[in-house]
């Protein structure tokens, strides 16, 4: 099932799309006045403009095939060998397609040797494994084999039919099969025509579905080709080894040598001036529109009139000049710095800052945007700052490396920075308040981040500043790479850029920021979403900045302990598996592990192999023989060690800054579409916690010095609180007012038992199927969470809601309130879009309805913890406190405690946090201390 937390990978099938794309224009082809026939062009062009928009992926790659024989070729000689020669136009277009692949900045992804599928099938897996929803985009059925719960078929509109998304459900109902896998199975004995792959003759789609279903594969068929009869029993007996040869041509290999790098597939927008010439050159000048914008309007702006001192009337006259050399962007354009009027303008000395000043002063508002030499604002030295207030007019103050001259250049600006009655604009502002706060200013007053109002707006959709120009002002601003060259080792920064064009770039910068600040006000006062915004977003901002500000201490010699210890452990266990499987082997190895355990051993006589044939060894697989075979066991905690080592303990010292001695985790507000904070750098949302070892990692946590200890709060259930008084369930709520442990008053229900006699296990199965319900979990996932048959699991679900029948009437609810809206919304009114809800395709509509159910609870999960920082923090400024607060992860804020201030904060922080939002559920907060993040949680 799709999931909202997981990244977008679309892989397209070059080939397929290009003579599908052929056939659509064979018998209406589209000749451009050069005589050039771009039927092929203008259909590709489509149905990757068609994904961008409406499904905007993370990452994309396109796949072609090469005109070297593949495996295939070697293995089978008469392979594709009754292909028709290639129509002309295929011939001329896939060259022109490569170029507009490239064009859009999107990666070609090709290999000598190996056919398209083969690539896309490599890319697929590694992407799944690396946490992606993979959609392969192709109309070729023989991809079904590949699906799985994160990788998709996308089969593209075509002639009328609407786009179909294929999950394994899908992909075994429209083959009447028990697994995907099966797919090369039905190939090989039905055979393919089109690829010359010969199957086994007589055996049609019917009847090798019905062979199927009683033998499971061809292997097993010809296990059993005694039990057949007359002419079939003949075929499968002379042609059996046939029918395995084309099962092998059809199987899309796993490991083609390529790799998958996700940096190189992330998607952020096209290169306009290549794409624009490839358009111009095939005339497609309604793409171009639809692409690049409609036709621009002359914008109302006039050079500020009350700016005397940067703006006299020679220059205005220059301007008048200026707008009548640089007309109107034609039609299909986007406008550029160069094309639009404009005034920015360098200033440089104390005197001509202060007499800036004085007209920031009198502002209602104001956009600014620093210019620095790093990403991470902890370690950024300042380059420039730029100033907006009228639209068309921007300021760049260039300041020194010096740092104490900078500060000297920067204390005129203190006033205007720290005056609590200007609204303050900017794009990822807590950035720039970070980087001031480091050269000792504060940002006080009013925020208005155009990211965040975007993130309001649309959740799930870019909010880049050159995306947000380019969409609600048609304009395409001007590209760091310009001044300080693409990205890679050889990259400067804006210190080494040529200062007069840092001052067009930079100045640039402010004053797009607040013409999107214009655009995007009406769009959030439309949606309700403005109290959203201004009570909670932006004031939740000088609260992180001053949490990344502070950052966390970290215990060297702890974590060096952990990783000794480790090590130790890593090497035990190897040692042990070695010893129980009577063998040694390469251990990360998942080919040589299948052999060892599967044959070698025989653990498991009906043991999966995955398509490239070798036997499955994952997570999955392992954890259902560690019950009965102990080395099952010790390979997993062997893999749970080495990645905590690898990933969390030998990391976090590489992450700690070098002037403050502390690790500055950065907290991003736009990134998870439920309002849920995530963090960089570490990703503290990912810090382990459910083993020995992966909690002692939060022993390397500590206070600053010997006057402080940690202190931790954590929402209680947060999420099953919220669902109770969402669903108003009487029971429910009843356990939560009554302080009864929910998960054994919910076995209690579902199994029919008092309450004094709930068992251990039931109490497991029951807190699995309370938060499983909150997701949408079917009777298949809790029989594999819980490792039950699905009938039980079914029984555990059939009997909660029979139980807790508001539950199953709120779930019921929710969906049908999406169905109207297509959204659905938290107690703030953040909104969770569903477009598909109502979609025709059951694998898309399926995914809309659980979030429909999920969205409102998890993410007004999301408001309340940050209302509550919110309070937190305002009340220990307004008290002057020592401590401080440095961490949030999940449901618990984390505080460097001042020991004199340890006995209020044990007593207000927990009321701050209870009352953020008010609903019928009380809310419980649980608050630890100790020496260690470990010992306080």
């Amino acid at each position: 099932m799709p999931s909202s937390n997981k990244k977008k990978l679309f892989l397209l099938d070059a080939m397929a799309l290009i003579y599908r794309a052929h056939f659509a224009f064979s018998k209406n082809p589209r000749i451009n006045s050069k005589g050039l026939n771009t039927g092929i062009m203008l259909g590709f062009t489509n149905t990757l403009l068609e994904v961008i928009e409406k499904q905007s992926p993370s990452h994309i790659a396109v796949a072609f095939d090469t005109a070297a024989p593949t495996f295939r070729h070697e293995q089978f000689e008469a392979y594709k060998a009754n292909r028709q020669e290639q129509p002309e136009d295929i011939t001329v277009g896939i060259p022109w397609v490569k170029q507009i692949v490239d064009g859009f900045n999107i990666p070609i992804l090709e290999l000598d040797g190996y056919e398209a599928d083969d690539i896309i099938g490599t890319i697929a897996k590694k992407a799944e494994y690396k946490d992606f929803e993979v959609y392969m985009m192709t109309p070729d059925k023989d991809y079904g084999q590949l699906v799985e719960e994160h990788i998709f078929l996308y089969k593209p509109a075509f002639m009328g039919n609407a786009v179909d998304v294929m999950g394994p459900k899908e992909v075994c109902a429209k083959w009447e099969i028990e697994d995907p896998d099966q797919v090369r199975d039905i190939l090989g004995l039905m055979g393919d025509a089109v690829d010359n792959i010969p199957g086994i003759p007589g055996i049609g789609e019917k009847t090798a579905k019905k062979l199927l279903k009683a033998y499971g594969t061809i292997e097993g068929l010809l296990e059993h080709v005694g039990d057949l009869k007359g002419k079939q029993k003949e075929n499968v007996e002379n042609f059996g080894q046939q029918g395995l040869l084309s099962k092998s041509l059809a199987t899309i290999k796993q490991d083609v040598p390529i790799e998958f790098n996700p940096e190189d597939l992330t998607y952020d927008g096209p290169d306009e001036e290549k794409l624009k010439a490839l358009f111009a050159e095939m005339e497609f000048r309604t793409l171009t529109q639809r692409v690049f914008g409609e036709k621009m309007k002359k914008p109302a702006v006039k050079v500020n009139e009350q700016l005397g001192l940067f703006t006299g009337p020679a220059e205005d006259a220059e301007e008048e000049e200026v707008e009548e050399a640089n007309p109107i962007p034609v039609p299909d354009q986007l406008a550029t710095v160069t094309s639009m009027v404009h005034a920015y303008h360098k200033v440089e000395g104390l005197a001509a800052i202060k007499e800036l000043v004085e007209y920031l002063e009198i502002q209602d508002e104001f956009c600014f945007d620093t210019e620095t030499t790093d990403l991470d604002p902890n370690k950024a030295e300042l380059v420039g700052l730029s100033f907006a207030y009228v639209p068309g007019e921007a300021f760049y103050i260039p300041v020194p490396a010096d740092q104490e001259e900078t500060k000297k250049l920067l204390e005129p600006l203190r006033g205007v920075f720290e005056d609590e009655s200007i609204t303050k604009i900017g794009q990822n502002i807590k950035y720039d308040a970070l980087v001031l706060k480091n050269y000792g200013i504060a940002l006080k007053g009013k925020l208005y981040d155009t990211m965040l109002a975007h993130y309001l707006i649309e959740p799930e959709g870019k909010h880049n500043m050159d995306w947000l120009a380019e969409h609600y002002l048609q304009y395409r601003p001007v590209s760091i790479e310009t001044l300080i060259g693409k990205k890679g080792k050889s990259q400067g920064n804006m210190r080494d850029a040529d200062v007069d064009k840092v001052v067009e770039y930079a100045s640039e910068d402010a004053d797009i920021t607040l013409q999107l600040a214009q655009k995007l006000n009406p769009d959030l006062k439309e949606r309700g979403l403005e109290k959203l915004f201004y009570e909670v977003e932006t004031p939740l901002i000088p609260v992180l900045t001053a949490m990344e500000y502070e950052g966390v201490k970290i215990d060297k010699e702890s974590l060096a302990e952990l990783s000794t210890a480790l090590e130790k452990d890593i090497t035990e266990i190897e040692a042990r598996v070695y010893d129980l499987a009577g063998v040694k082997f390469n251990l990360a190895s998942p080919k040589q592990l299948g052999e060892v355990l599967f044959v070698k051993m025989e653990l498991d006589p009906k043991a999966k192999k995955t398509k490239t044939g070798q036997y499955a060894t994952g997570e999955e697989v392992l954890s259902k023989l560690a019950p009965k075979h102990e080395i099952a066991r010790a390979i997993l905690d062997y893999r749970e060690l080495v990645k905590l080592k690898n990933t969390y303990v030998d990391t976090l010292p590489t992450l700690i800054n070098p002037k403050t001695d502390r690790i500055h985790t950065t907290y991003n507000q736009v990134v998870a579409a439920t309002g849920r904070l995530s963090s960089i750098n570490p990703n503290l949302q990912n810090i382990p916690i459910r083993t020995e070892r992966g909690r002692e990692i939060r022993k390397a946590f500590v206070p600053r010095d010997e006057a402080h200890v940690i202190l931790a709060a954590d929402y209680s259930q947060i999420e099953l609180r919220i669902m109770a008084a969402f669903s108003k369930d009487e029971s429910m709520m009843e356990a939560f007012r009554e302080g009864r442990d929910i998960h054994s008053t919910t076995a209690a229900k579902i199994f029919q038992v008092p309450l004094e006699e709930v068992t251990s296990e039931m109490r497991r199965k029951a807190k699995t199927a309370n938060f499983g319900i909150i997701y949408g979990i079917s009777a298949f996932g809790l029989s594999q969470r819980l490792n039950i048959p699905r009938g039980e699991a079914k029984e555990i679900i059939d009997a909660y809601f029979k139980e807790f029948p508001a539950v199953s009437q709120y779930m019921n609810d929710c969906i049908e309130k999406a169905r109207k809206n297509e959204y659905v919304e938290t107690i703030l009114g953040r909104r969770r879009y569903l477009r598909d809800i109502n979609s025709r395709n059951a694998t898309m509509r399926g995914y809309s309805e659980r979030n429909a159910i999920n969205a409102p609870i998890q993410g007004s999960a999301a408001d309340m913890i940050k209302v509550a920082m919110i309070h937190v923090h305002q009340w220990m400024l307004e008290k002057q406190l020592k401590s401080k607060m440095i961490l949030q992860v999940h449901d618990e804020l984390v505080f460097d405690a001042h020991k004199d201030e340890v006995d209020l904060l044990k007593k207000e922080i927990p009321k701050l946090m209870t009352k953020a939002l008010e609903i019928e559920v009380p809310m419980q907060v649980e608050v630890g201390v100790g020496k260690d993040w470990l010992e306080a949680h």
